[in-house]
């Protein structure tokens, strides 16, 4: 498995998803479970808690490949998002990301101030970049969330769901998820909004790269939301992943 940079900014759409919650004194806590399969053959899986207050969020996870795609590429890692909620507004504090694939093992630390990336550590540290690649800027990452927090941001209402844009960072690619309304053909169907999805790349990838051409140019998307809570938050609920080689179906169930 490559550096999750591309297929964790895809997950990210679908990893705060609700199942069973419990509410004490204004705490809202939701727990559910992932599974992602490609031509009905299991590929990958995930279990999150979303621990939400009136001020502030902690989301945590594990994932792992699973089935056929665990023979040839055995990956577990963790995850995890927290930060405060303030007037409607995201203001993530830490972001951790931890994995093993075969032998590999990987850290990304980002720490914020005041909701701004303010440091970022890959361990190991990533190789010197050739003249190919798209640096970051502090341009690109004002304003920029990790690939959780992002998808926290509340709406007034649903129609406002599928009418956002979300600057995401990863701790090495920065990219924007567009959100729009979905045709009658092409929702997802049952009690949910349907939104298309587009992936736009900013910077912290290599020009020429064909996966990260083809999700911007060709990958179809659709994600299933649902309301989240009583806050105004709507959650991925399921996910179609356009790729190379073809659909990934994502499908969160509830965790008791």
């Amino acid at each position: 498995m490559i550096r999750p940079a591309i297929v964790h900014l895809s997950l990210a759409l679908i990893l705060l998803g609700p199942a069973g919650s419990a509410h004490a004194q204004g705490v809202e806590t939701h727990r559910f479970r992932y599974s992602a399969s490609l031509f009905g053959i299991p590929i990958g899986k995930a279990d999150f808690t979303s621990r939400l207050e009136a001020d502030r969020f902690d989301v945590s996870g594990r994932f792992a490949s699973a089935g056929v795609a665990r023979l040839f590429d055995k990956t577990d890692g963790t995850v995890r998002s927290k930060g405060r909620l303030s007037s409607g507004a995201v203001l993530p504090a830490s972001y951790e990301l931890a994995y093993v694939s075969g032998k590999k093992r990987e850290t990304t630390s980002i720490r914020y101030e005041k909701g701004q990336v303010a440091k970022t550590v890959i361990t190991p540290k990533p190789k010197k970049r050739g003249k190919d690649w798209v640096a970051i800027s502090n341009k690109d990452l004002k304003g920029a969330l990790d690939p959780i927090s992002a998808l926290l941001s509340p709406v007034q209402g649903t129609a406002e769901v599928c009418n956002r844009r979300f600057k995401v960072f990863d701790g090495e690619m920065r990219a924007d998820i567009v959100f729009s309304p979905a045709a009658n053909g092409e929702r997802i169907g049952g009690d949910v909004v349907t939104c298309k999805a587009r992936f736009v790349p900013v910077s912290g990838y290599r020009k020429g790269r064909s996966t990260i051409a083809f999700l911007r140019d060709k990958a179809r998307i659709l994600v299933a939301f649902k309301p989240l809570g009583t806050r105004g938050y709507h959650t991925p609920v399921q996910a179609r992943i356009g790729t190379k080689i073809g659909t990934v179906y994502i499908e969160g169930r509830p965790v008791d």
